[in-house]
């Protein structure tokens, strides 16, 4: 039975529907947040939510949660779904501990004794002391500590909002882990609003996109969302060219710039290859560098035996660094490891303790910070009195952009043009931010945690517009989808030094895993009072970091893996084919009489009948690509 909300009164239930919202409204006073959206989770769903800044994504998922009544429409429950929500506004009671905010009153050795209790504590809060009290800690810890007390509790449903913010790279990666190994095993749904497009793809089964009021509904995660997105636009054809070309780029990246990222049946990688097959690549390295060189010489800035000490504590020591132009350097590192320093040094913000920092004379480096503090002196400003008193750039591809034309590339309307820029939104003020920068012409730019306030839309754009720029380029970054996007090579700040990472992001992973459960990786342990005691609870369950679960299933035979394989190849030429026939029909509705209704309606009865049998297929190829492991 359904529980609705709205009305108290209980309403026959679908099987395996946890939730559901029927002809949603609301309206703030500025137009429909929400207008007749109807939606719902069902057992299994893992879901990402996307959409611009202010689309509705953070309301959408607080109507469902119950935190904000509807204007109209309903929200109705399962009888006894339990659910769990960590929104963006939730902070913890201020006068309790670490462990009482996360585990309540439970007895030590009781959430000890819980393998995922552990598992999460030493995912979330290993440098937390148990008994620290949480008003003592910072807004990026507090945060951790509740979303850790959402994931303790056992929930059928649970809402999270940005989940991913204030975590370093290995933290997004763990729970990432921890909540597909979560919704892999046990029934439940999930329902996640994240810009973090690598967080995306990895947890989502499917994609929801907020706007105007609505949601459509995408199969998969980031990767496939991107494909259906740009299939539906270019079939329905009512996507302006530009937003086509943007996300044919993303495409081109997903497809060609890093390792597949979801499970595909084959004609859905045909049908990517032959949208991007005339889009060219992503970057042009050696018009780039060429650019780069005639902008900043041959020297930009070498690290020669460099050190930097803090009191006793040597953050960096000997350490021999070399940037060049039109580099494009991804940095890495635990907190604490010594990114902000290295970044620093190449601002000239820091003098070495020891060795020296040569910089070329040509050099002019600007910093995006993490902060907005800079743009306070201009707050009462209107935005385009702001960028009017910077002149055009050029970009490597011979391009030159106006201020105005970067502001419409970065998503400004002309009604913001005549707001000040006090009173944007976090995210509008961002992308100002960056706008500022660049306008200010430098040729060594430095990127501390820029994708800040961006929506994924707006992290596209402004990956485009970087692709274009001619300079030397050094990013700091916990979203690794943007790091391997716009950086060549990354390195991790360990041990005092750089480390290359040839693998990239997945090594540096790789690496910090290994130096944890070596127990050299210098990170806290999740300790109670002042004896540690999850380190014995370490010792005692030596399970206490959390691997993937094995599936259980026995390995198959080689008579059944061929048998599967086979299977597997026909549900794929059927669905190619499927594919075919879809775009055929569509193809002859195009050229149809529109005045005959009852022909239309014929066609749209095919096309539903292939769509229905299609999904029942895809549904059936992830079975027996699941068998296959």
């Amino acid at each position: 039975m359904w529980r609705s909300r709205g009305t108290g009164r209980d309403y026959p239930c679908r099987v395996a529907h946890l939730l559901g919202a029927e002809a949603l409204h609301l309206d703030f006073g500025t137009g429909p947040v929400l207008n007749n959206m109807t939606v719902g989770l069902d057992d299994g769903d893992r879901i990402g939510m996307v959409g611009t800044n202010g689309a509705g994504k953070s309301t959408l998922l607080k109507v469902l949660a119950g935190r904000v009544e509807p204007d109209d429409g309903r929200v109705t429950v399962a009888r006894g779904t339990r659910i769990g929500v960590l929104d963006q506004s939730d902070h913890v009671d201020e006068s309790l501990t670490v462990a009482q905010a996360i585990v309540g009153d439970r007895d030590e050795h009781e959430w000890a004794g819980d393998p995922r209790v552990r598992d999460i504590m030493s995912g979330l809060v290993p440098d937390l002391p148990a008994d620290a009290v949480v008003g003592d800690l910072s807004g990026g810890q507090q945060r951790r500590v509740a979303l850790a007390h959402v994931l303790v509790g056992d929930h059928d449903v649970v809402f999270l909002d940005e989940p991913t913010n204030h975590l370093d790279v290995e933290g997004v990666t763990w729970l990432a882990d921890h909540l597909k190994r979560r919704w892999t095993a046990n029934k439940g749904a999930l329902l996640v609003v994240t810009h973090d497009r690598w967080f995306l793809d990895e947890i989502s089964t499917k994609t929801w996109e907020v706007h105007d009021g609505e949601v459509d509904m995408y199969e998969g995660g980031y990767a496939a969302y991107v494909l259906q997105r740009v299939e539906r636009d270019r079939i329905a054809a009512v996507t302006e060219q530009r937003r086509q070309n943007l996300m044919r780029k993303e495409l081109a990246w997903l497809r060609r710039g890093a390792p597949a990222r979801t499970s595909k049946p084959k004609f859905r990688i045909d049908a990517a290859n032959a949208l991007i097959a005339d889009v060219p690549p992503i970057r042009d390295t050696v018009k780039l560098h060429r650019m780069a060189a005639a902008r900043l010489g041959k020297d930009v800035v070498e690290l020669v035996n460099v050190g930097v000490s803090y009191g006793d504590k040597e953050v960096l020591r000997h350490l021999d660094f070399n940037i060049g132009p039109g580099d494009r350097i991804g940095i890495l590192g635990e907190n604490g490891a010594g990114k902000s320093t290295f970044l620093r040094l190449v601002t000239g913000e820091q003098e070495p303790t020891s060795g020296r920092v040569k910089t070329g004379m040509t050099v002019r480096v600007e910093q995006l910070s993490q902060q907005l503090a800079e743009l306070d002196d201009i707050a009462d400003e209107r935005v385009s009195a702001v960028v009017k008193r910077y002149a055009s750039i050029k970009l490597s591809d011979g391009q030159e952009m106006t201020p105005s034309q970067l502001l419409e590339r970065m998503g400004f309307t002309s009604i913001q043009l005549k707001t000040p820029v006090g009173r944007l939104s976090g995210g509008q003020r961002r992308r100002l931010q960056l706008l500022v920068v660049l306008l200010s012409e430098p040729n060594v730019l430095v990127l501390d945690e820029p994708t800040n306030d961006l929506d994924t839309d707006m992290l596209a754009a402004l990956e485009d517009l970087l692709d274009s720029w001619p300079g030397t380029l050094i990013v700091v970054s916990h979203d690794r989808y943007l790091m391997e996007r716009i950086t060549d090579q990354q390195y991790a700040v360990v041990d005092g030094g750089l480390r290359h990472l040839p693998g990239g992001v997945d090594e540096y992973v790789a690496m910090s895993r290994e130096r944890r459960a070596a127990g050299s990786s210098g990170i806290g342990t999740f300790g109670v009072g002042g004896d540690d005691a999850a380190a014995t609870v370490r010792a005692a369950f030596p399970d206490a970091v959390a691997t993937p679960a094995s599936s259980g299933e026995p390995e198959l035979s080689g008579a059944e893996r061929r048998a599967v394989e086979k299977e597997l190849k026909a549900a794929e030429r059927r669905m190619a084919k499927i594919q075919e026939l879809t775009e055929g029909l569509h193809n002859e509705m195009v050229m149809h009489d529109q005045s005959d209704f009852a022909g239309l309606a014929r066609y749209m009865k095919e096309l539903q009948a292939l769509e229905g049998e299609n999904a029942e297929l895809e549904e059936r190829w992830l079975e027996l690509t699941e068998q296959l492991g």
